[in-house]
This record gives C-alpha cells, structure tokens and sequence, in this order.
C-alpha cells in the first residue's frame, strides 16, 4: 500500500503561503513543493505512530487533513516516490531501513580520526556556581582526584594511544586531535606536564593541540600558545565583569574576569583561535548585550581567530534551579530577538548558527545532505577517548572520575585493559539502538541528544533528550532556504527539487 513515509518532515516558510519545504530523514532529500503537495503528503499518513516505549515524540506541525485528498500530477508522484515521501515499506519496514543507514553511518563513523581528551588533574583554581566536578574540590574525600598526571603515565598514555590507533585501524600518519580538559589543565603549577605532553606527542606524529581552560593563568603558557603549540582555546565567561564575577570566582570570592580577558588577548595577539563559550540561563540573558559592546570596547571583534558561542546552562549539576533555564530552542529565539535591538549581539551566535549554515551550504554549494546525518549524538559513543592522570578511560568528560564507570585502562605496559559492558553500553549508543529515536524524522539529524542528559532528566540511557530539536531544525532549513533562494533551481508549480538526488 502507497504511503506517505513516516520520516518525512514538513517545513513552513515564512511569508509564503504558497509553498512549503519537504526534507526527508533517511533519504536526504529537500525539495520545495506546493503547499497542496504537502497536504496531500500528510493525508497519506498511516494513522498515528505509536507512542514510543519511552521518552517522547518531536514537536510536529499539526496533523493533515482526515482522508486522502485528491493527488497531485502523475510525474510529481513518480517524484515523491524516487525522492522517498511517497513509500510502499511498512512501517516496521522503514525503521528497519533506517537502523541500518544509522548502522552503516556509525562503524565508518568508528573508523574516523579519533579524539584524544587528555584530563592532566581533576584540581582547579575556580568554584564555579554550576560546575559537575565541583565535589571533588570541596569534599575532602575526593581529595586523592586532585594530583597532577605524573610522567611516567603520560608515556603509557602515548603506548596507548598507538594501540588504539590499530583497534581502529587508523591509517599510520594521520594526524592526532587532542584537546586538554580538567579540571583546569592549564594551571600555572600543571606548565611542566602539558609541555612534557606537546613535545612527546609530537614527536609520535602530527598533532592539533587545544585545550578547553578558564583561561585564569594563561600568562604560564604565553610561549606554548601558538598556531603549531596550543592553537585554539575554549574559554568561558559568564556575562559582563560584574556578572562573570559573581559566578566564575577563586576559592577566596574573588572574580576572574580582568586575568580572563588580559590572557585572550595575549592570546589572540599570538594567533591563536579562542572560542568563547557563555554559559546562559534566565538571570543572565539580558545582559549579553553589555557583554557584546564589552567584547567590541576590547577590540576582540577585529580579530579574526575570535568567535563566540552560547550554551544553556542545564539543571543537572544539583545547584542550579529548573527555573532559571532555558532549552536551547528559546535561547536561541531569545538571542535574535535581542539582535533586533542591539547591533553588537551579531558577534554571539546563536545556538543554532551552526545547523543554519549546515543548511545553507546544502542550498547554495549543493553539498551532500548525507554528510550531515548522525548516527549517534557526539563523540562519546565512537572515536573520543578521555584520558585522566590515573590511567583510567572515560567515554564522555562530564562521566569521569569514578574507576566504576570507565570504559578502559591503561596498563604499567601502555596495554589497554577494557572494561566491556560499559563500552560496549556507550558505543552501542545510537539513533538504532534508541527505541524512541529509531522511529522519529529527525534522528539521522539529531543523533539522539546529549546521553549525560537523557540520562539526568530521565534516567535512562538509551532514550532521546529532544532539547527543542524539532523546532530548531525546521527554523534553520526555513532560514536557509529563504536566504539562498538563488540555489533553489526554477521548476513547476506543484514541485521543486532543491538536493539530495
């Protein structure tokens, strides 16, 4: 029986009520129909999907119309067919396609340039008001986390990085990507270690250093900080001095923001590319504009190797109130509507900036819509490995410090000693395995959300944390597409193919 597919999702576009965007979630296809075309699409649904096992759908525009409405032309239903929206799988049929794309998409994912995290102390100088690790530095039992990795574990680190390397089958040469990550990793007192791990790791092979800091002692590393030493930074501030200041603090209360911002510009001035992350809830939205013109005051905005993003702080470190938060859905709409008002805030982007232009290269550069599936949501679950000053092995860097849920270690021989449930738990974790995710449109797009989440907000592993996706996704295709109608090839009334053939 002919059906519309149940992967098929339908895209409004503002100030057009004549047409409307077709995208398709396992096929890859965009195509610009009339709006009729789309309502015939809908009217050819097979009833409601079941609720899923848990977890819970997408947000979707409503339902189409009861019955099946009149069909377009023959040659727009031969292309509805070839394009994926018109269907003669089962539903169980299609889901079990759409298992195997994802399955496909994540082993050529595994077989990737892996990522390398290496966390050289769990210590730092700061008490963030919301931070996950903030137990190991104030309750005295964690103190043993606190200790600095020594030398003789960065060379077993090293042995294994290489063992890795043929578990994956990485062709031999292909350069490394290691980012440091703590803690703070680069503490004034920690310059000794991280030097110690650029000069040996380079010596293995090529390598990309970076590291995500608070940037408080950057001034340690002024002669390591540049395009062949550490070239990129993530440095976070929390709002403008005064509200950075009540958030980001030392142990003693004091604020940090002046040494933060004194050591980016260092930084910048050696070219190194620095990415600021602002952490953002309901208390501190309306002051991203005061940042914005402090940013512009300081002259970061000329640099080239400067960007800004948005992240919204979550409640799931047991300090921060439901709330104060926001999804990133409305942190985003929040932000354009402060771009209407104050000019400075084009410097932060958005939360979605990044899923626009993914967008906008598929209308304007034709680029191919399957490069932007995801199997799996990030890095935990295929080529990332994090690396702590014991010798364990973590999948995410928000689940570490606990030898309970490591995945592996290393050995005194530089072997890796796996734990196999739990890899086996985080690497199995897909849009596939997900029961939710495996019969939703956007899964391919998605990935499945953030796992740590899933696993906060509903305790469970292997279902979906949405975080406003749906919304998201369909806002950036209308965005892009209304922004490159150039790219958008001139067709017949009832149908326009944009990509994806």
């Amino acid at each position: 029986m002919l059906r519309a597919s149940s992967y098929v999702i339908y895209v409004d576009l503002p100030g057009d009520a004549e047409q409307m965007l077709l995208v398709h979630g396992y096929s890859g296809a965009y195509d610009r129909v009339a709006r009729h075309v789309g309502a015939y699409l809908r009217s050819m649904e097979v009833g409601p999907r079941p609720a899923p096992l848990y977890g819970e759908w997408a947000s979707e525009p409503g339902p189409g119309p009861q019955g099946a409405l009149p069909p377009p032309s023959e040659d727009t239903l031969l292309r509805l067919r070839k394009r994926g929206y018109l269907t003669e799988k089962t539903v169980e049929e299609e889901e079990e396609f759409l298992a195997r794309v994802a399955g496909q998409h994540h082993g050529y994912m595994q077989q990737r340039r892996l990522t390398y995290i290496v966390m050289p102390t769990y210590d730092c100088n700061l008490r963030c008001s919301y931070c996950f690790q903030d137990y190991m530095r104030t309750n005295p039992a964690f103190g043993n986390l606190l200790r600095a990795m020594p030398q003789a574990m960065i060379d077993r680190m090293l042995t294994a990085w290489v063992k890795l390397e043929e578990r994956h089958r990485v062709p031999p040469g292909a350069p490394r990507n290691v980012t440091f990550f703590g803690g703070e990793p680069l503490l004034a007192g920690l310059r000794p270690t991280i030097e110690s791990i650029l000069r040996k790791a380079g010596d293995l092979g090529p390598a990309t250093f970076g590291a995500v800091t608070n940037g408080t002692d950057l001034h340690a590393y002024r002669d390591l900080l540049h395009p062949q030493g550490l070239s990129w930074l993530q440095i976070t501030l929390d709002g403008p001095p005064g509200e950075h200041d009540k958030r980001r603090i030392y142990e003693d209360g004091r604020g940090s923001y002046e040494a933060i911002a004194e050591n980016m510009t260092m930084a910048l001035d050696r070219g190194v590319r620095v990415a600021v992350r602002l952490n953002v809830d309901r208390n501190n939205i309306d002051q991203l504009p005061e940042l914005a013109e402090e940013m512009v005051s300081r002259g970061w905005d000329r640099y080239g190797n400067f960007s800004v993003y948005t992240a919204p702080i979550h409640a799931n470190n047991g300090k921060t109130e439901m709330k104060t938060t926001m999804s990133s859905w409305q942190l985003d709409k929040a932000i354009t509507k402060l771009r209407e008002t104050f000019p400075a805030m084009r410097l932060i982007a958005r939360p979605d900036d990044g899923m626009l232009a993914r967008a906008q290269r598929l209308f304007e550069n034709h680029a191919d819509p399957l490069s932007t599936f995801k199997s799996s949501f990030c890095g935990a679950h295929n080529g990332m490995y994090v690396f702590d000053a014991f010798g364990d092995v973590y999948a995410c860097w928000e689940r570490t410090g606990n030898p309970a849920i490591r995945i592996a270690s290393i050995t005194e021989a530089g072997d890796i000693k796996w734990e196999e449930n739990t890899d086996k738990l985080w690497k199995s974790r897909t849009v596939a395995s997900n029961p939710t995710c495996r019969k939703c449109r956007y899964a391919l797009y998605c990935g499945g959300g953030c796992a740590v989440l899933a696993m906060d907000f509903r305790g469970e592993f292997f279902t979906n944390f949405c975080d406003g996706f749906a919304s998201r996704f369909r806002d950036a295709v209308a965005q892009a597409h209304n922004g490159s109608l150039s790219g958008v090839g001139a067709g017949a009334q009832e149908r326009e193919s944009v990509c994806g053939t």
